[in-house]
């Protein structure tokens, strides 16, 4: 197959191009879910629980220990394995949490 530029572009090449096509269009589509989703039915903070730090939906799971597993290379398929009782929008709302508490105006003194 011939490319506009005359130069001839084989199938491996096309489905490599489809590919990157697809896995920007989820990524792009991931994070329109995460801006849009709302997180404050399952992050709590309560005052007895880990130390007022925020967890996910009333368990010991703490908002930085999901993130941590994130920050050190697991899936979003390794960190439901990793701690069962969570769920994957669970995850989202420990990643859109983490994303609004640091969308904050910062003024320059």
């Amino acid at each position: 197959m011939a490319s506009k530029t005359g130069r001839s572009i084989s199938f491996g090449e096309i489905f490599k191009l489809q590919t990157i096509t697809k896995v920007s269009l989820e990524i792009r589509h991931e994070v329109a879910i995460l801006k849009s989703m709302e997180y404050r039915d399952r992050i709590t903070i309560e005052s007895g629980k880990c130390g007022g730090r925020p967890c996910v939906r009333g368990m010991r799971i703490r908002v930085v220990d999901v993130l941590d597993l994130l920050a050190n290379g697991l899936s979003f398929d390794e960190v439901l394995e990793e701690l069962p009782d969570l769920e994957l929008d669970d995850i989202k709302a420990c990643l859109t949490f983490a994303r609004n508490r640091m969308d904050h105006a910062v003024i320059a003194v």
